[in-house]
């Protein structure tokens, strides 16, 4: 039987965990379908979900359609909770795009659309609540072309929309009113019937139009579009029908090599990790030992599928299908096991921007820190882009966010699941520093100054836009012991952390100068002696002040993050609006008149977001719609913003000394000094 990895996104509120219980309560699943509003919905499992009313962590379950084995992930639609988005989509074979009739084209629903654009996703559209009051179909549809996708097909109408009598009756590819409509969006995108378009249109027969609807469908090139109800259940079985035929079923030899992706972790009632697997190829079984990407192996307890409503155990999991394994201990999201799968076009890594603020969480009783890392770090591990930095001197835990939201839901968690209470300071916005030049610097072994039995010279580099840290060496390869070098690497990353005024240093080459080291040495007839010879620790404790150095000496540029913005406003609220913009640090680039509303595009800081968004709903009475998307970082204009480097702090080197003395129990400059100087 065939296998559809599906995902179903939306914009929160358009309704795609209601037609989830509809689709899996119409295949017989559930016996009634659940309520989001009673907090009753199968997929959402966690209470703050019920009682909220969105989704939060995306859930599977699985059902028959049309010979077709459907395994529908549930995706939050809140932005705030973009990280589950982002780690599905890469294990979809095709995807439910849900819209509202009566709000329509949202804010979200651009970004997502783009999204799967860009990673030619197969997938349907599915416009909800066609029988709720103020549902549109004719000039949705119009809104459709013009801001999601311009390939868009309705394959069908609405009879008595916003009433609850409303529903939607199929097109018959026989029909030939319908083939007018359809032929020339799929002319587009097929020279052969193009040519029969516009020479003998006899020739598109309905055979031939259906199969060209299917193949241009399943390969991302048209996206057709269903109407439908999930309260009342209208239009649903269409868009079953329409998930069995249009979109393309999993691929992968369940006999060749093992491949398979990590896209979520979970925790059993006993604290086990849970692996939740796409497998792209080969089988997985119980007993079996997979290298994990960590250099460790893992190996499997236990095998689980979802099926129906629940997850059933089984003895393996193969190729197409998404399985829960058991025993892996050190798996994270985002882990392939066995070999690495063939890349999918426009599949460049992450889809969606990393979070943009960040915020302190504290415990509630003193007595709660240890516990409250211990629970944040497992959290960390189920969700990577959580950004978990811990300062053991100044007992704070700082976490990254999307949004507000996000706050709560984590409060919840940590009380809910680890019986953890906790606070959380003010989110601030994330900033990242840049070098303005080079600069350069080196602590040399037995110099008066330098404790360390290390000798460490570094040069700070800028380096292209989007291009991370790179770390290289001008030292002699050999010249250095491995150890020794990868932790002068670890430790250059690790303190790159935080720059000069505080912020996480980007876009730069940190190249290894000068090294040198005292060989490994004892006393006559006495074991290994350190304070005569060379250990990494001399290194990793030397790095960060030379490091600091040469930062100080290259500079860095604050930058904060902007975002594109798209703005659509009546008319008559476009003067009241710019000047807010402008208070706003908001930069319109255009501006264009449609009919009796604006179309307005820019770049806003993303300080500046959610001060837009509150003010936007009383400057158009309700009508302005904001879309914004991360775009890049920038340079702070006037005095950069800073925030309190870490407790072991490089940049304060008396201090910083002080604290690794005590840290090794005594004082540095007590070591043995050696003739021998090992700088090379």
């Amino acid at each position: 039987m065939r296998t559809l990895n599906l995902g179903i996104l939306a914009h929160v509120d358009a309704g795609k965990t209601s037609l989830t219980e509809r689709l899996l309560h119409a295949a017989g699943v559930l016996d009634e379908v659940g309520s989001v509003d009673a907090g009753s919905t199968l997929t959402d499992s966690l209470a703050l979900e019920r009682q909220r009313g969105i989704t939060i962590k995306s859930a599977v379950a699985s059902f028959q359609a049309h010979g077709v084995t459907v395994n529908l992930i549930d995706t939050p639609g809140h932005p705030d909770f973009v990280a589950e988005v982002e780690r599905v989509l890469g294990v979809l074979d095709g995807a439910v795009l849900v819209l509202s009739a009566v709000e329509g084209v949202q804010a979200r629903t651009r970004v997502l659309m783009r999204t799967l654009r860009r990673l030619r996703m197969p997938t349907l559209l599915f416009v909800n609540k066609i029988d709720r009051s103020g549902a549109r179909t004719e000039p949705l549809l119009r809104d459709i072309a013009a801001k999601l996708t311009g390939s868009a097909v309705a394959m069908g109408a609405v009879r008595a929309p916003g009433t609850r009598g409303a529903h939607a009756v199929p097109y018959d590819v026989a029909d030939s009113s319908f083939r007018a409509r359809l032929a020339p969006v799929l002319a587009e995108q097929d020279d052969a019937l193009l040519a029969a378009y516009v020479d003998d249109e006899r020739a598109l027969t309905p055979a031939r139009l259906r199969a060209a609807l299917v193949s241009q469908a399943r390969g991302a090139l048209v996206h057709p579009v269903f109407f439908g109800s999930a309260l009342t259940g209208a239009g649903v079985e269409e868009l079953a029908g329409g998930l069995a035929e249009l979109l393309p079923a999993a691929r992968g030899d369940a006999d060749g090599p093992v491949s398979g992706t990590v896209f979520k972790v979970s925790r059993g009632p006993s604290g086990e990790r849970i692996a939740h697997v796409r497998m792209f190829s080969g089988t997985v079984r119980v007993r079996d030992r997979l290298p994990l990407p960590s250099g460790r192996e893992g190996r499997v307890t236990s095998v689980g599928v979802a099926e129906g409503g629940a997850v059933q155990p089984r003895g393996e999991v193969g190729a197409g299908r998404i399985g829960l394994l058991w025993g892996l201990g050190g798996v994270r999201v985002g882990d392939t096991l066995g070999a690495p799968r063939p890349r999918r076009a426009g599949d460049g890594g992450r889809h969606f921007a990393a979070p943009t603020l960040e915020t302190v969480v504290v415990p509630l009783c003193e007595e709660d820190r240890g516990a409250l890392h211990t629970a944040l770090t497992q959290l960390a591990e189920q969700d990577p882009l959580i950004g978990l930095r811990w300062d053991e001197a100044r007992g704070e835990t700082r976490v990254s966010l999307y949004g507000e939201v996000q706050k709560e839901v984590l409060q919840a968690t940590l009380a809910d699941d680890f019986g953890v209470g906790a606070a959380f300071r003010e989110s601030m916005t994330l900033h990242i520093e840049r070098p303005a030049g080079s600069g350069a610097a080196q602590e040399v072994l037995h110099a008066q100054g330098n404790p360390f039995l290390a000798t460490v010279g570094l040069r700070v580099d800028p380096a292209p836009v989007g291009s991370g840290v790179a770390f290289r060496l001008e030292v002699e390869r050999g010249s250095l012991p491995y150890a020794f070098v990868r932790a002068v690497e670890e430790t250059v990353r690790g303190t790159l952390r935080q720059g000069l005024y505080g912020w996480e240093v980007a876009d730069c080459v940190v190249t290894l100068t000068r090294s040198g080291y005292l060989a490994r040495q004892s006393h006559a007839h006495a074991v290994f002696d350190k304070s005569m010879s060379s250990t990494a620790g001399d290194f990793r404790n030397l790095t960060p002040l030379v490091l600091a150095d040469a930062l100080r000496r290259a500079g860095t540029r604050v930058c904060e993050p902007v975002h594109r913005f798209r703005l659509d406003l009546p008319a008559a609220a476009y003067g009241g609006v710019l000047p807010v913009l402008a208070r706003l640090r908001a930069v319109p680039r255009s501006s264009v008149a449609r009919g009796t509303a604006y179309r307005v595009e820019g770049d806003v800081p993303a300080a500046s977001v959610t001060g837009l968004e509150r003010e936007l709903p009383g400057l158009t009475s309700g009508e302005g719609v904001l879309e914004c998307v991360f775009d890049r970082y920038e340079p702070v204009r006037g005095t950069p913003p800073s925030r309190p480097g870490p407790a072991l702090d490089p940049l304060d080197r008396e201090g910083y000394l002080l604290q690794v003395a005590r840290r090794v129990g005594g004082a540095l400059s007590g070591r043995s000094p050696d003739p021998r100087d090992g700088g090379r």
